[in-house]
């Protein structure tokens, strides 16, 4: 099997206080630099190729302190070799000729191993804190959809021109451009109907909560569909919290203490956020329409992926959701540098050999 056949891992970095669970259980994890860049070595000695900053503006849901994303992806890429690090922005703070001559310039700086997730926002509260605009929900979409256009034009074109409704350019020539080609990957987050559509139109990439193979599906092939139509093409990634362990009882018991110890107030005001967040979706619900409050202690529903378990059961459950047309696995982790390396030493030595059997299906393109 070629390395492209073979599906992905990314970690979250840690550039925020209060690790990936809602919860008051000891995580052994750090928001410093110098704890990220160890984090980050490891993670690509452990095979992960990609590492996906956190973007915050205000504190809240355990995250008290939080460091900008785009000059902290920056920080990791002078410190590994090969690891491609994915800066996350929020169309509104940033203007799409600053995104894009920011981040061609860091392309230049770490040869090519940068790339982008545009946020499109759900916490109004953080928008009206720093003084920006709230548009609605489909309206979220909409221009992000035109910052990504915006990105792309810039970033390929020579006198690049665009009238859109919220980003407007002439005649403009960025040089030096990326040194990727055709340009820097765009990631894309949400599980809405416009979230799908636009990712079906003009991203590479798609980033989905965490969920069983079964309903990931159902996500993916309305994806695929709408691609096919739109004659485009985009890959899938989904977050999953790992909870890998000798045995399936020590997994699950830590599970249990996560959830038992979680932080009560923070989990239902997050909640609370993300329900009002849904609500306003054309279809009257978002990412976390059908979370419990055991979901939601993983902030992006991590635990739904069910990568809980030994490393040969994590290994088979990687693999069935590679069969669901999966390409990428979004990781978060409790003891964020001990659980990478135990990753990459017990668990994907075992998804590379599932992988190579020949009954296994190709990853979707």
């Amino acid at each position: 099997m070629s390395q492209s056949d073979q599906i992905t891992f990314a970690y979250w970095v840690p550039n925020v206080s209060g690790g990936l669970v809602v919860s008051n259980i000891e995580q052994r994890t750090d928001w410093s630099y110098d704890y990220n860049v160890r984090l980050a070595q490891a993670a690509e000695n452990s095979g992960f190729e990609y590492a996906l900053t956190q973007i915050r503006f205000t504190a809240g849901y355990n995250a008290e302190n939080q460091h900008e994303s785009v000059s902290f992806s920056h920080g990791i890429l002078a410190k590994t070799e090969r690891l491609k690090v994915i800066a996350a922005i929020l169309p509104g703070p940033w203007k799409p000729a600053l995104a894009a001559k920011q981040l061609a310039t860091i392309d230049h700086l770490s040869n090519g191993r940068i790339a982008i997730n545009v946020v499109s926002g759900w916490f109004r509260g953080e928008f009206d804190a720093i003084g920006e605009a709230w548009p609605e929900h489909d309206e979220r979409y909409a221009r992000s959809e035109e910052f990504i256009r915006s990105l792309k034009g810039i970033w390929t074109q020579n006198n690049f021109s665009f009238d859109g409704k919220y980003y407007q350019f002439k005649d403009y020539t960025l040089s030096p451009k990326p040194l990727q080609k055709p340009h820097i990957e765009i990631f894309q987050g949400g599980s809405s109907r416009a979230a799908r559509d636009m990712a079906s139109r003009v991203s590479d990439w798609y980033f989905t909560n965490g969920n069983t193979p079964a309903e990931l599906k159902k996500q993916i092939d309305d994806i695929r569909e709408k691609v096919k139509a739109n004659g485009h093409s985009v890959k899938i990634g989904v977050n999953a919290f790992i909870i890998a362990r000798d045995t399936e009882e020590e997994a699950h018991a830590v599970l249990q203490e996560i959830i038992d110890q979680a932080n009560t107030e923070a989990v239902n005001a997050f909640g609370e956020a993300a329900r009002e967040a849904g609500a306003a979706t054309a279809e009257g619900e978002g990412n976390w329409a059908k979370s419990t409050f055991e979901d939601l202690v993983q902030y992006n529903d991590g635990f739904k992926t069910n990568l809980i378990g030994t490393p040969q059961q994590i290994a088979e459950r990687i693999v069935e959701l590679k069969s669901a047309g999966v390409n990428l696995v979004l990781s978060g982790f409790l003891h964020f540098i001990e659980e990478v390396e135990y990753f990459g030493e017990k668990v994907l030595p075992l998804v590379r050999e599932l992988e190579a059997q020949p009954h296994l299906p190709a990853k979707s393109a």
